[in-house]
């Protein structure tokens, strides 16, 4: 189907490349179709602006914070309460105007909406006239406003069953068609209050990393994500743009020890290998990332060594140098034995663990099978396993996971390493738990502003006795920041990308209003 679709495509598209004249539209071809439509409530944006909606904040290309639908916002010294000033000239693209009645109706309607937004701290938001809403909090929650960078705000009259096909918003674009599993239409929306778009209509197509990349050779698409093996085959007429990011991609080590315990829903938790801290960090100093970058991802990452590796909150000197002698130091004298077969032993139990990686993933399955073969000198037996997302579930608490995150916000790490979430989804899945570092995420939640939580976030990694981190207890070991690629058409600018998220979404259209055409 999606064949015949392409082949359609190109003809009818022709290539966009023939004409010199400044182009109106483009054709992109970056993925990012959602499951769920294009509904705020249920995730869309998360990862990215939401584009069709407004947020009440942005970030620029160097992820300082801008205002977008709000123009003040101000935290009470108690620091559970909010209260945001928000533009008078928003509408939203069926002509109706945005009042903070609808801003309080996303943020009430998002709370009740469970797994899709981190909402629970919300304790009720109330709009106290047209233009103020006021957010007020059941605890100091300094990454609340997170929400205000991502949740697209929907109307409070309009929002209904059908919403996520049918979106109406108040962001740069509206929805002309959409066609499930092929393309989706959008024009410039004429009522959106900011900076006008160079481009009044934009084809995203989801045709798959292949298809896309013989769209791009085709001079069919304007701009087209690759994966890395792809990466160095630049068509011609195109340039690649290489954005940095903080989708990494890390080994998880459940935590506990294996005693045979199963949490409620029957599922195994704990590890005789990954529960010993010896193990993780002989791990994590034995490990070449730079080899991993090479062989895995063709050169197309960098050695990742936390899950926010740039960003203020990451914790300070993460990065363990490569040393394979002083890894297996560590085992020797943690009396992990090398045995006959060349794998190491400890009071009966052979270091040998499954990695287990979505089989539907390429990139993951390269990750695990370099990470597996380069523990074989440390004497640790790892086999990379490829599974359905359901069956890694069942396991995901007992055998490591190669999982993928990354986020503009410091949520990320109270989500991977704090001990009250641990098995809730997919989050804190190694069951780690750590007082302390507990302790400095609830001093960096009940900061005054988002700059002030930065010391007490980056303390978590490692405060000098102890944290999450390698010089800790190196509860993960994180492999490699993947870099996010484009083709882009010879003429296309898309200006200064951001630190990208993790890939889901269409991250590189946060600054979808410095795009231009350069030819004329």
């Amino acid at each position: 189907m999606r064949g015949a679709f392409l082949a359609a495509m190109l003809v009818g598209l022709g290539s966009p490349m023939a004409t010199a004249a400044p182009k109106a539209d483009l054709v992109l071809a970056i993925g990012g179709e959602p499951e769920t439509g294009y509904d705020p409530l249920l995730g869309w944006g998360s990862y990215g602006h939401p584009l069709f909606q407004s947020t009440l904040l942005t970030r620029d290309a160097t992820l300082a914070t801008q205002p977008d639908l709000a123009t003040r916002w101000t935290l009470s010294e108690d620091r559970l309460t909010w209260t945001v000033t928000i533009r008078g000239d928003a509408t939203f693209s069926d002509g109706t105007k945005l009042t903070a009645k609808d801003v309080a109706f996303t943020f009430e309607e998002g709370a009740k909406t469970a797994g899709a937004l981190d909402l629970s701290v919300l304790e009720s938001a109330t709009a106290s006239d047209d233009a103020t809403v006021v957010f007020r909090l059941k605890k100091p929650w300094i990454t609340f406003t997170e929400s205000f960078h991502t949740l697209g705000i929907v109307p409070a009259a309009g929002y209904g069953r059908d919403y996520a096909r049918h979106p109406v918003g108040s962001g740069p674009y509206r929805i002309v068609s959409w066609r499930e599993g092929e393309q989706l239409i959008v024009e410039r929306n004429p009522g959106y209050y900011g900076k006008v778009q160079a481009f009044e209509r934009l084809t995203f197509l989801f045709t798959g990393e292949d298809a896309g990349l013989a769209a791009a050779q085709a001079g069919a698409v304007d701009l087209v994500s690759v994966p890395g093996v792809s990466a160095d085959a630049v068509p011609d007429g195109f340039h690649a743009v290489t954005a940095r990011t903080v989708d990494n991609r890390g080994i998880s080590f459940p935590m506990l020890p294996d005693e045979g315990k199963t949490n409620a829903e029957g599922e195994k938790l704990g590890n005789a290998v990954t529960s010993n801290r010896a193990i993780r960090q002989a791990i994590n100093q034995g490990l070449d990332r730079s080899q991993i970058v090479e062989v895995a991802l063709h050169g197309h990452g960098t050695p990742a060594f936390g899950p926010a590796d740039g960003l203020p909150w990451a914790g300070e000197g993460e990065a363990i140098a490569f040393d394979l002698g002083a890894a297996k130091a560590i085992l020797d004298k943690a009396g992990w034995i090398v045995g006959d077969d060349g794998v190491r032993e400890r009071q009966g139990v052979r270091a040998a663990f499954p990695i287990h990686y979505p089989a539907a993933d390429t990139t993951r399955q390269a990750l695990a099978e370099t990470v597996a073969e380069l523990l074989r000198p440390l004497g640790i037996e790892a086999t990379a396993k490829g599974s359905s997302w359901d069956a890694i579930e069942r396991v995901m608490h007992a055998e490591p996971v190669v999982f993928g995150f990354g986020s503009h916000s410091p949520l990320q790490l109270f989500n991977l390493y704090d001990s009250s979430v641990a098995g809730v989804e997919y989050l804190n899945p190694t069951y780690y738990g750590n007082a302390a570092v507990d302790a400095h995420f609830a001093t960096a939640q009940a900061a005054g502003s988002l700059e002030e939580s930065f010391p007490a976030w980056r303390a978590a990694a490692f405060d000098g006795t102890t944290g999450y981190g390698e010089k800790g207890d190196a509860a993960w070991a994180w492999l490699v920041n993947l870099d996010h690629v484009y083709f882009a058409n010879r003429c296309l600018d898309v200006g200064k990308t951001q630190i990208e998220p993790h890939g889901h979404g269409w991250p590189i259209t946060a600054a979808i209003q410095d795009w231009r055409w350069t030819c004329d």
